[in-house]
């Protein structure tokens, strides 16, 4: 029975992950707003009420997707959940991330622009999700310019929690003029730039690393 249990288990991890995989394929081609249930369920081979079923809602699934992505990122980096990083080695994750970005990934950026920008207010579906991931970003931040400033890495006189909401602010920014404008923006250029630039500015004291 085990057994059995353990194989019903697996088919259906696979499902919603097929689920997932597709909603992300056509969310990026058509966007949320252009893509129903059924299409989503279409593609992944299932019946809607089975897609209902494992994601409750559309903004369940919604919320699957941008999860999925944040995860994939994560692997794609070698990013330990655990990791304890250095700055340089954080910036350079950020930068290899815009590479990424920037070669095949235009379409999940803007809809993961598209999104935090339609659930800004309070009340709608996914707000609590963006500013939840909003905040542990910045927490993220401020551990990384604690630890650097206790370990000697950065000037002991920087401010933690400033310097994170300078960060999430930039990788915001950066994202949306490159999705205006990708003739004229670099994104990767912009992120090496800024990243540089910031590392320089919190070297310690006589230049130690």
């Amino acid at each position: 029975m085990a057994g059995v249990k353990g194989q019903v288990q697996k088919r259906g991890v696979e499902r919603r992950r097929a689920m997932v995989d597709a909603a992300i394929t056509l969310f990026a081609a058509q966007g949320v707003r252009g893509t129903g249930v059924a299409a989503v369920a279409e593609r992944a081979g299932v019946t809607p009420s089975a897609l209902i079923h494992h994601f409750g809602s559309k903004d369940g699934l919604v919320r699957a997707v941008l999860e999925e992505v944040d995860r994939r990122a994560l692997e794609r980096l070698s990013i330990p959940r655990d990791a304890r990083p250095t700055l340089r080695e954080a910036f350079d994750w950020f930068v290899r991330d815009a590479e990424h970005t920037a070669a095949t990934d235009r379409e999940l950026a803007a809809l993961h622009t598209t999104l935090t920008a339609e659930n800004l207010a309070a009340g709608t579906a996914l707000h609590t999700w963006f500013r939840d991931r909003g905040r542990a970003l910045r927490g993220h931040l401020v551990t990384l310019f604690t630890h650097a400033a206790a370990t000697g890495t950065a000037r002991a006189d920087l401010d933690p929690p400033a310097l994170a909401a300078e960060v999430a602010a930039f990788l915001e920014g950066a994202n949306l003029l490159w999705l205006l404008d990708p003739e004229q923006v670099d994104l990767v250029a912009l992120y090496r730039g800024y990243f540089e630039g910031l590392a320089a500015r919190l070297e310690p004291v006589g230049g130690n690393r």
